[in-house]
C-alpha cells in the first residue's frame, strides 16, 4: 500500500485525481455517505441532546472494511470529499467509522479537479470543520424528526403508505397553491388595436410599418367605434425619439441560475442537468457545481480577459467583480465555470458538450462589454382622434456580450412582437394606412411551475440550498404528490374587427389556450395531503419559517449558533402538534359532493379512495352498496363536474368480440386498459378507454402478443414457471414471481434447465425487513 491513501466521494473523481498524483498515493471511493441514521425507529436519542444512531449502510459494509484495512497501513490519509456541508459529513462520517487518528489524518478541499489545484489542497490542509458538520446533522436529524412523526399521522388521517418532509412539503405548497390560483383565475378581455402603414426605405421601396394604439378598449362597440374614426382619419408622425441604452451581461452560472437556464436553453431537467455537471466537475472540466457564489477567481478572471483579447480583441472585454447576494452562501467559493478558459469545447456526450458550452458561454461573456443599442419610438396621431399610435424600433451599435451569450427567460415564448430596424421617418410625415385591427385578447392566467421556475421560487423564498433543489423536486414526482405533465389547453372564441379599404369586417375566430408543456401539476393526493398538513402543521407549511430554519442552519455552520438547542427550540413546538393532530384532527379525503345521480336518485359525491382519486354513487349508510369509478388521466377532484362523474360509470364498457371473446375497456389501478381472453392489455396515454375503437383495441391486443412472443427467450418442460426473458435492463431468469440476474458472460439462450435452478438457489435468502412503528 502507498504511503498516502486519498479518499474522495466517487470513482470517476478518484480516476481523475489518481492521474495528477505520483506512485506514493493510492485514491479510492467512499461511493458517497458510508453511514446514516439507523432505520431502526427514529434513529435520534431525542432524550440525551438529540444524540444521531449512525449504522454503516448493509451495501456499504464490505467498502468500510476495505476502506479501513487501506487506511491502517497507510501513513497518512487524506480526506477529499466535497467542499460543502454534504462533504464535510462524509470526512467526517469516514473519520468516525474508519478509526482513524488525528495526527495521521488531513482535511483537503477543492473547487476544480485540476493538478495545480490538487497539488495546492495537499499542501494546504486542515482539520475537518465541526460547524459544517452540525449543521449538515441538524438537518438531517431535523428532516428525520419531521417525517417520522408526519407520515404516521398522514397514514391515520389521509391514507396508507404517504410521507411528508420539511422541505418538500413547501414544494408541494407552492404547486397546490398556484394551480389553486389557475382554477380561480376568471379571465377578461379587451380590444389590441393595430396599424399597419406603408412607408418608403432610402431606396423609395415601399415597406411596411406596424404600430401599435397606446390604449385598449373594453367592448366590440368601442373598438368599432374607434375604427369608424379611422376610416377617414389622416395619420401623420407627431414624434420620433431616438435614445441609446445599454445592455449588460448576467453573473456566471450559480446552482441554481444554471438548472434554470439548462431547462430554458437545453430542455434539460433539473436533476439531469445536476448529473451531467456532476460528470463534467468529476472529469476536471468543470469548478464544483453545488455553489451559490457569483464569484470568479483571480486566475479565472485574467484567463478570461486573455481570451476575450486572443479571440475578440480588446473592445469586448470589460472587468466585472460580481458579489452574492444570498446570505448565507455557504458553499461559496467560486461560481460554475470552465476550469480552463480557453477550452471552447470538450470531448463527451452530446449532453455534457451542450451543458459545457452553455457554462462557458455565460462565464466569458460575464466579462465582457456591455451591448451598446438604439432605441427608437415613433408616435402616430391621427387629426379626428386622441387616441396615438407607437411604433418601436432597435438596432445594436456594438454587439459586445451579445456576440456570444444573452441570458434567456421563462416567458419569451409569450413575450410581444420583437422589435426591428424602423425605416427613414421624418416629424409631421404623413402615413398612407393599409390595414387597421382590433382583436380581442384576453387576460392570461398565472404560469404553472415548470421545475426551473420551482428552483427560482424556492431561492427567491430563502428555502432549500443548492444541494437541495434538484433530490426535493424528484422526491415529490416520486412521491406522485405532483406530475410533470403536458395538458392539451381548451378552445374559445375572439372576435377580430379589420379596417382595410374603407369596410370594417368583423369575424369570430378561435383560438388554443392553457395549454402546457412540462409543468408541474399537483396531483389529488397531493392537493389532499397539502390540505391536511396546512390546516393541522402551519408552521412546517409556512414558507418564512423554513425559511428561517435554513438560516440557523447557516448560523450553526458560522458557529453562532448550538445545533442541539436549534432542534430542541423546534421539537419542543413540532411535538405536541403531532400529538394534538393525532387525537383531534378529521380523517381526510378530499370528499366533494357533486350532486344527485338523475337515474337513481343516489348522491355522487368524489374523494381519495385506496387506490387513488374516484367517483361513488350512494353512502355506506344506504342499503344498496355504494358504485365506485376511478378518474381518469387529466380529470382531479377539485375541477371535476357531475357530468363527468356520471360518464366514468359507463365503463367497463364493450367494445365487440375478437376471436369470439369479448373485448371490454376499463380503468383499473395501474390505469386504463383493455380485457380479452383474460389477457389485460394497457392503453397509451393517447388513448381514452371511453372513446377506443374495437379496432383500435385489436391493434393493441395484436401488438401486446408480439411483443410478448419477443420477450420469450426460453421456457422449459420441466417446470412451466421457470422461463428465460427479456426485460427492459437486458435478459433476466423468472421463477415463482420472482427475478433473478443471470451471470455476465453467460449466453441467455443457451441456458439448461439445471444451470437457471443453480442460479435461482444460489441467490441469497432475502433478509427480514424491518418496518417502522406506526405512532
Amino acid at each position: 500500500m502507498s504511503k498516502n491513501l486519498v479518499i474522495v466521494e466517487s470513482p470517476a473523481k478518484a480516476k481523475t485525481i489518481e492521474k495528477f498524483l505520483g506512485g506514493d498515493y493510492t485514491v479510492m471511493s467512499s461511493f458517497g455517505h458510508i453511514r446514516d441514521l439507523s432505520e431502526h425507529d427514529l434513529g435520534v436519542d431525542v432524550k440525551h441532546g438529540f444524540k444521531p444512531i449512525y449504522n454503516v449502510s448493509t451495501d456499504k459494509k464490505k467498502l468500510v472494511s476495505e476502506l479501513k484495512k487501506a487506511a491502517e497501513t497507510a501513513e497518512v490519509v487524506w480526506l477529499a470529499s466535497d467542499e460543502d456541508r454534504e462533504g464535510e459529513a462524509i470526512a467526517w462520517h469516514l473519520f468516525e467509522a474508519l478509526k482513524l487518528k488525528k495526527e495521521k489524518t488531513r482535511r483537503i478541499v477543492f473547487h476544480e479537479i485540476t493538478k495545480p489545484a490538487i497539488l495546492k489542497a495537499i499542501e494546504n490542509p486542515r482539520d475537518i470543520d465541526t460547524d459544517l458538520v452540525n449543521a449538515q446533522q441538524a438537518r438531517r436529524i431535523l428532516d428525520r424528526l419531521v417525517g417520522f412523526e408526519l407520515s404516521p399521522v398522514l397514514w391515520r388521517k389521509v391514507k396508507s403508505s404517504l410521507s411528508a418532509g420539511r422541505v418538500q412539503s413547501v414544494a408541494v405548497r407552492l404547486i397546490v397553491d398556484r394551480e389553486r390560483e389557475i382554477q380561480a383565475f376568471v379571465s377578461d378581455s379587451a380590444f389590441r388595436v393595430i396599424a399597419i402603414f406603408t412607408v418608403f426605405d432610402a431606396d423609395g421601396k415601399p415597406v411596411e410599418l406596424k404600430a401599435e394604439l397606446q390604449q385598449r378598449f373594453k367592448t366590440k362597440e368601442e373598438a368599432h367605434a374607434f375604427l369608424e374614426k379611422c376610416k377617414s382619419s389622416i395619420y401623420s408622425i407627431d414624434d420620433i425619439v431616438t435614445r441609446p441604452s445599454k445592455r449588460s451581461p448576467a453573473p456566471p452560472f450559480t446552482t441554481s441560475t444554471l438548472q434554470q437556464e439548462a431547462a430554458r436553453k437545453l430542455g434539460y431537467s433539473v436533476s439531469q442537468t445536476m448529473m451531467i455537471a456532476q460528470k463534467l466537475y468529476e472529469a476536471g472540466q468543470i469548478t464544483y457545481m453545488r455553489t451559490d457564489s457569483v464569484n470568479l477567481s483571480d486566475l479565472a478572471l485574467g484567463a478570461s480577459k486573455e481570451e476575450i483579447f486572443n479571440t475578440m480583441g480588446e473592445s469586448y472585454w470589460q472587468f466585472r467583480q460580481f458579489h452574492t447576494k444570498t446570505k448565507g452562501a455557504q458553499e461559496a467559493h467560486e461560481a460554475i465555470r470552465p476550469t480552463y478558459m480557453n477550452k471552447h469545447q470538450i470531448t463527451g456526450t452530446a449532453q455534457e458538450k451542450n451543458l459545457y458550452s452553455l457554462i462557458w458561454k455565460r462565464t466569458i461573456a460575464s466579462q465582457m462589454s456591455d451591448a451598446e443599442l438604439e432605441r427608437t419610438t415613433v408616435t402616430i396621431g391621427l387629426n379626428n382622434a386622441t387616441e396615438k399610435f407607437v411604433a418601436t424600433g432597435e438596432v445594436i451599435k456594438f454587439d459586445g456580450f451579445l456576440k456570444v451569450y444573452l441570458e434567456s427567460t421563462d416567458d419569451e415564448a409569450e413575450s410581444s412582437d420583437s422589435e426591428s430596424l424602423l425605416p427613414p421617418l421624418k416629424i409631421k410625415q404623413q402615413l398612407e394606412m393599409q390595414n387597421v385591427t382590433a382583436q380581442q385578447r384576453y387576460t392570461q392566467r398565472p404560469p404553472r411551475y415548470n421545475e426551473a421556475a420551482l428552483v427560482r421560487k424556492l431561492e427567491e423564498l430563502g428555502i432549500g440550498r443548492p444541494s437541495t433543489y434538484a433530490p426535493t423536486i424528484s422526491t415529490i414526482q416520486k412521491r406522485k404528490y405532483v406530475e410533470k405533465s403536458n395538458l392539451d389547453g381548451e378552445t374559445r372564441d375572439f372576435i377580430l374587427l379589420t379596417l382595410t379599404k374603407g369596410k370594417i369586417k368583423e369575424e369570430v375566430k378561435n383560438e388554443r389556450f392553457g395549454a402546457d408543456k412540462g409543468k408541474l401539476i399537483p396531483t389529488d393526493i397531493g392537493m389532499v395531503v397539502n390540505d391536511f398538513l396546512t390546516d393541522y402543521f402551519p408552521d412546517i407549511l409556512d414558507y418564512n419559517f423554513t425559511a428561517n430554519v435554513e438560516k440557523e442552519f447557516d448560523d450553526i455552520a458560522e458557529g453562532d449558533l448550538d445545533w442541539q438547542k436549534s432542534l430542541d427550540d423546534f421539537y419542543k413546538k413540532f411535538h405536541p402538534t403531532v400529538e394534538e393532530a393525532i387525537a383531534n384532527s378529521e380523517r381526510r379525503t378530499g370528499e366533494r359532493i357533486l350532486g344527485t345521480d338523475p337515474k337513481t336518485g343516489r348522491q355522487v359525491s368524489v374523494r381519495i379512495g385506496r387506490f387513488g382519486p374516484m367517483v361513488q354513487i350512494g353512502t355506506k349508510e344506504e342499503e344498496d352498496k355504494p358504485q365506485f369509478a376511478s378518474l381518469t388521466k387529466g380529470q382531479m377532484i377539485d375541477t371535476i363536474t357531475l357530468e363527468e362523474a356520471l360518464e366514468l360509470f359507463k365503463l367497463p364498457r364493450s367494445l365487440g368480440e375478437f376471436e369470439g371473446k369479448e373485448m371490454i375497456a376499463a380503468i383499473g389501478r395501474f390505469g386504463a386498459y383493455v380485457r380479452h381472453n383474460s389477457v389485460f392489455t394497457s392503453l397509451p396515454k393517447t388513448e381514452d378507454p371511453m372513446s377506443i375503437t374495437a379496432e383500435r383495441a385489436i391493434e393493441l391486443i395484436l401488438a401486446k402478443r408480439e411483443a410478448d412472443k419477443n420477450k420469450i427467450i426460453k421456457t422449459f418442460e420441466q417446470d412451466a414457471d421457470l422461463k428465460v426473458l427479456n426485460g427492459r435492463y437486458g435478459p433476466y431468469i423468472a421463477y415463482q414471481k420472482k427475478n433473478f440476474k443471470i451471470p455476465a458472460k453467460t449466453e441467455p439462450a443457451s441456458l439448461t434447465f439445471e444451470a437457471c435452478m443453480e442460479i435461482v438457489n444460489a441467490e441469497p435468502k432475502e433478509t427480514k425487513k424491518t418496518t417502522r412503528k406506526k405512532k
